[in-house]
């Protein structure tokens, strides 16, 4: 790419860094546009990029903000009426992300926070037996009824057009009829990781039986979530696991932070190519349920996934200790919408759960109320 180019790329990269929904096309578009104007101004290239970049009303301040401190080297001033508290999405579709080196010390991740802590993480391969896990995922995974069709022998519907060719081909004669009926499928299995300062502890382990997820089941989708959702499901796909969690590890930006689990969950169910995903899925979020203030965005948000959801489940840490009762009132909130709440304290038990969700069971608020 030639050297006078890099800054308008740089300054398309600077607006994605701030969740400004900008297509390569458009990029392409805002060089081009530059490069018909001369450009014989700075006014040039503001109006080429307000043209092709095309940000929304409500973020032309922002925008304006961003020109001027990538093309004119001025500090950021505050944005007006930017909320502090907006939860931010962040999708590893390919494109690479800074990686913020800034590591800050955290002394206990006992109680969640809707305070924002921004850190990296790095992972180290162990020895855990998730290899058979990966193999069983596939055929352990509730089926469903897929649209397509294929042939078969018995209990099937009539293949009319099939059958049709076969009796002009054998002179108005046929031994017996055609059938086809429809394939089954496994459902998709979508995961949702705390990474918050409270699941500190567990982090590690369920990123890396999410990395066993992506690599056995047929579709499989993979989002962490704190104060900011980050899909990581491209990264895990590497088959090497060592690689595939450096690489989840560099995309996601708040771990062992606060907590924001009803705003993160309700940004998820908004994007509609990450709502398809939960439709008809097994959905597994995997946290300790505990939200700090009010609760009624995450009981709105766990109300709509129980719409969207084939199963909804809850795999919680705190669950793994035999005195444990969901008397918070979030949990208390969201228990008749959820079809389990579980263990979540052990790779071992997350596993025979997980591999478990194509048998029938009662539902959460039934099984709690029998131990309590």
């Amino acid at each position: 790419m030639p050297r006078p180019a890099a800054p308008f790329l740089g300054f398309a990269r600077l607006l994605r860094h701030h969740a400004f929904a900008i297509a390569p096309e458009q990029v392409t578009s805002f060089m081009q546009a530059a490069t018909l104007l001369g450009p014989r101004s700075m006014n040039d290239i503001r109006e080429a990029a307000l043209a092709t970049l095309a940000p929304s009303p409500d973020r032309r301040n922002e925008f304006e903000a961003h020109f001027r401190a990538h093309f004119y080297g001025d500090a950021k001033p505050p944005i007006e009426g930017e909320e502090e508290d907006e939860t931010r999405v962040k999708d590893d579709r390919g494109a690479r992300e800074e990686q913020n080196q800034i590591v800050r010390e955290e002394k206990g991740g006992e109680l969640s926070s809707a305070l924002e802590q921004l850190s990296s993480r790095d992972f180290q391969r162990e020895a855990d037996g998730l290899g058979q896990f990966r193999r069983k995922l596939a055929s352990a995974l509730p089926p469903r009824r897929s649209f397509r069709t294929a042939r078969t022998r018995s209990r099937g519907a009539l293949d009319l057009r099939r059958s049709l060719r076969e009796i002009v081909s054998a002179d108005g004669d046929i031994a017996s009829p055609l059938l086809r009926r429809r394939q089954a499928v496994s459902r998709k299995l979508l995961l949702l990781i705390d990474v918050s300062g409270s699941m500190k502890l567990h982090t590690a382990d369920y990123l890396k039986l999410a990395h066993a997820a992506v690599q056995g089941a047929d579709r499989a989708e993979v989002f962490t979530f704190g104060t900011r959702l980050t899909r990581v499901t491209s990264a895990l796909r590497i088959r090497d696991r060592e690689q595939a969690l450096a690489r989840a590890a560099a995309l996601v930006d708040d771990w062992d932070g606060g907590t924001r689990m009803g705003p993160t969950l309700l940004a998820f169910l908004s994007v509609p190519r990450f709502c398809a995903f939960a439709r008809g899925a097994c959905v597994v979020i995997l946290s300790d349920g505990l939200e700090r203030g009010s609760h009624a965005e995450l009981e709105i948000a766990m109300r709509r996934f129980s719409a969207r959801a084939f199963r909804l489940s809850l795999a919680s840490p705190l669950a793994g200790d035999p005195r444990f009762r969901p008397a918070t009132s979030a949990l208390g909130a969201i228990l008749p919408m959820l079809d389990d709440l579980v263990d979540g304290s052990s790779l071992r038990s997350l596993t025979d759960f997980i591999l478990s969700l194509a048998h029938p069971a009662p539902a959460a608020s039934v099984v709690w109320k029998r131990i309590s």
